[in-house]
Parts: C-alpha cells; structure tokens; sequence
C-alpha cells in the first residue's frame, strides 16, 4: 500500500511500482539510446580514418604517383625482376627529364613485339641517355659510349661485365624525344635496335608516364633510385658541342 496526497491508503501500489519501473526503464532506455549514438560517432570516426586516407592514396596514385612491376632483366642490377618500383608523374607531365634518369614510357612504336614486356602491361623502362640535341654515339666492342662527343663512364650503373655496347651506333637525339638504354646492356632491346621505328629509336618525351625514383618492394630491395648525374658533368650542352664542332 501506499499513501495517497489526501492521507488515504490506497490499493494501487502495484500499478505505482510498475509505473516506477516503467520510468526507470525509461531513463535506462534514453541512456541506451546515448550508448548507440556515441557507437555511431565511434563508426564516424572509424569511417573517416578509413576512408579519408584510401581516398588521399587513390588521387595520389592517379595524379602524383605510378607503380610498376618489372618482369624482365634489362635494368639489372639496378632493377631486378619482380622489383615494384614507385614513379613521379609530374616530372614526367613537366618534361622535367633529365640525363641519367630512369623513366617508364609507352610503348613508342611496337618495341614490346620484339622484346619482353617490362612492366606487366605497354610500359617499358629504361635510361635516359640523351636528351634533345644531343648525340649519343658508341664504336661498339666495349668500347665507351659519347654524348656530345664526350666519353662517359657508366660503370656505377651498368651491369658487371657489360659492354656499353655490342655494336656501334650513332643518333641525333631530335626535339621531342629521349635516348634510352637498359643498364644491362647485353640483354636490353633499346633505343640501339629500333632506328627503324620511324623515329630513328627514339622515345617521344610525352610518351613518358614517370620517372622512377625508388624500389618500394621487396623490402630486401628498397632504395631510392639514382640518375648519376656526375656521369654526365662533364657532357657539354647540345648547343655549344655543336658551336665547338663536336660530331
């Protein structure tokens, strides 16, 4: 029994008790309702450290970075194969090329019908030795390759044991376009084999989808790669090799 307000008992206590525990339940119910909405803020958060980050990744890989698996051993052994190797497309989109750098390009003109495909895909990758106006010229038989009639010393980049070149060669590199060589030189289908391409060999620079800049995988692999450009210090610009009679 309970008292009424009038000083009454009354009959009605358990009705009060249940409204009581109605109550109760009530508040129970709104504190519960308070636990699924901080669960909810919780998946927000989960939500937004999940995705924010993938999509930063995705734009990154669309508009900054390239990624590409090398299956053949013409870049050893600065590459090897099965190296994943990670590149800069705004250097590429710049034109920013520059001797010594480790570019991957289109396919310029069915080399890939001859040769192995590099990336998995109509990518290959290679190194660039010339730039416009330059010329790249070797005797062949191990003997070293010139860029503006000056000898450079690929020895910190080429495969142990590799010549320069097999065979001789001599190429203007016109504007627009690159001159490029695998680092093993025995075993690169290059610029060398395509002078009848329609472009004399050459690889148009917008043909270019990233230079490469480091392996990221396998982990025994990783490294940042490097263009040596010190091979390269003492080449003379196009221009004034050619004002000095260079050939």
């Amino acid at each position: 029994m309970a008292y009424t307000h009038d000083g009454k008992y009354s009959a009605n206590t358990g009705s009060d008790r249940a409204g009581a525990y109605a109550s109760r339940s009530a508040n129970g119910g709104a504190s519960g309702g308070n636990s699924s909405s901080n669960l909810g803020i919780t998946l927000r958060e989960v939500l937004h450290w999940l995705v924010v980050p993938v999509l930063i990744v995705v734009v990154l890989r669309c508009f900054f970075f390239g990624m590409y698996v090398i299956p053949s051993a013409s870049m050893e052994n600065t590459l090897g194969i099965g190296d994943r190797v990670v590149t800069s497309r705004i250097a590429a989109s710049r034109g920013d090329i520059k001797r010594g750098d480790i570019i991957v390009f289109k396919d310029p003109a069915g080399w890939l019908s001859v040769s192995t495909t590099e990336t998995g895909s109509d990518y290959l990758i290679k190194r660039v030795i010339g730039v416009a106006g330059d010329r790249v010229a070797c005797e062949g038989n191990g003997a070293p390759v010139t860029v503006n009639g000056v000898e450079i010393d690929e020895t910190s980049y080429l495969r142990p044991g590799a010549d320069p070149s097999e065979f001789a060669f001599s190429i203007t590199v016109t504007d627009g376009n690159l001159f490029v060589l695998g680092d093993n030189r025995a075993n690169s289908a290059d610029s060398r084999y395509h002078t009848g391409d329609g472009n004399n060999g050459l690889v148009p620079v917008s043909d270019v989808v990233g230079v490469a800049l480091a392996v990221y995988w396998p982990i025994s692999d990783m490294k940042a790669l490097k263009n040596h450009e010190g091979v390269f210090a003492k080449v003379p610009d196009a221009n004034a090799a050619s004002g000095s009679g260079a050939q």
